[in-house]
């Protein structure tokens, strides 16, 4: 029978870091990289028999990837986040698929922001890799909004049932949580050589609000859509004031 590494980056998750372990026991091994947790998240991973790493160099997601990657030791890798939890249709799904021809294999996730699934949003269907049989693909190096690269061409299938993330536990989460991407989002397009003004932050904005509101229907999410739409749009904001800022100081240094 084929085996399956979960493989988890995590960083002061003690919080979500169990409900997720305990949808993975199907696993054959769990394999968790932790880049400098503060509190107990090693801890707990350990109490569920996982095999677990440190590594505090962070250099983005992408690289802190496939670190972990990396380490895993079966046949397959299922790439998943602390803040996500495997359904039991998906766990029949994977199992079924890693007894296939190698491919990769994308899920569906089904996100919880501030008590209710989000349908619609721009947000579902979210289609994302995360099974793929070890060493033959890979993740690129940027910092944020990482990719798996499909290095062997490989089929590409999907699997059934979702993967639940619960993306938001308030507002506050959700502020600290766009701070840290945003910070990321800039320094990589800051070492591009990229630029923003804050005239260009403010259309990015309002346009990410009425994509995600309007065109993508987040109406229809109630008022978790309005509020998505707001935060993520001010999230939009400063992830361009980031750059802005970064390129202001650049330039004053000159």
């Amino acid at each position: 029978m084929p085996s399956i590494s979960a493989v988890l980056i995590v960083k002061n998750e003690a919080q979500k870091l169990p409900d997720c372990l305990k949808s993975l026991t199907w696993a054959d091994e769990v394999v968790v990289l932790d880049s400098g947790s503060s509190d107990n998240t090693c801890a707990i991973a350990a109490d569920f028999s996982a095999k677990v790493f440190v590594n505090t160099d962070w250099q983005g997601f992408g690289v802190q990837r496939e670190r972990a990657a990396q380490l895993a030791t079966c046949d397959w890798v299922f790439m998943i986040d602390a803040d996500e939890r495997v359904t039991p249709e998906l766990q029949a799904s994977i199992l079924a698929a890693a007894q296939q021809a190698p491919a990769i294999w994308f899920v569906n996730r089904l996100c919880w922001c501030f008590g209710r699934f989000i349908k619609h949003s721009g947000m579902h269907p979210d289609w994302v890799p995360r099974l793929y049989p070890r060493n033959q693909a890979l993740y690129d190096a940027t910092r944020v909004h990482e990719r798996l690269i499909n290095t062997q061409h490989l089929p590409e299938q999907k699997l059934s049932g979702h993967l639940l993330h619960y993306v938001y536990d308030s507002v506050r989460h959700q502020q600290q949580k766009a701070a840290h991407y945003a910070e990321e989002w800039a320094l990589q397009r800051f070492k591009a050589g990229k630029s923003a003004t804050l005239t260009g932050a403010s259309l990015h904005a309002f346009a990410c609000f009425i994509r995600m509101y309007i065109f993508r229907l987040g109406i229809l999410d109630g008022k978790q859509g309005f509020l998505l739409a707001l935060l993520l749009s001010q999230s939009t904001f400063i992830k361009y004031a980031e750059l802005w800022h970064m390129s202001k100081i650049q330039n004053n240094r000159h």
